[in-house]
């Protein structure tokens, strides 16, 4: 997880906390003011079931917030999954190809110096050069 991601699920996380918070507080101030208003049964009952569905309409504006968040969410949890599939295949396919050559080149390399009709000439050439070497010795010091 990236330091990014750990700051957006923190951020989140305060987001929820504080949208708790704001619920509670609201309910908690909206019942203690008509509670301790001086008004009549009828009106606090009024007064009650309209904070009723005050509270109710502000949570239902939230569960619909939540739920596109969590739908942008999905969305992008979705994207980053699949381009990671992508670079994951193709540096897979990279690496792949590359064993294979290196493979063919080792192998090519092996095939070259088993080669006995090349390898009588290369012993050959070094003797013929080791001979001369010789020589040109003895007649130098001669």
């Amino acid at each position: 997880m990236t330091y990014e991601n750990q700051n957006d699920n923190g951020q989140n996380i305060n987001s929820k906390d504080f949208l708790i918070g704001s619920l509670i507080g609201g309910i908690v101030g909206a019942s203690l003011a008509l509670i301790f208003a001086p008004k009549s049964g009828k009106e606090l009952r009024s007064d009650l079931n309209q904070g009723a569905h005050y509270v109710k309409d502000r949570a239902n504006e939230w569960k619909d917030v939540a739920y596109e968040k969590g739908n942008e969410w999905t969305k992008y949890a979705k994207e980053q999954s699949q381009q990671l599939g992508q670079v994951v295949t193709e540096k897979s396919y990279d690496l792949t190809n590359k064993l294979k050559e290196t493979s063919a080149t080792i192998q090519d390399k092996i095939n070259k110096d088993i080669d006995p009709e090349k390898a009588a000439e290369e012993v050959a050439q070094a003797i013929e050069e080791a001979a001369k070497a010789v020589e040109e010795e003895d007649s130098t010091n001669a």
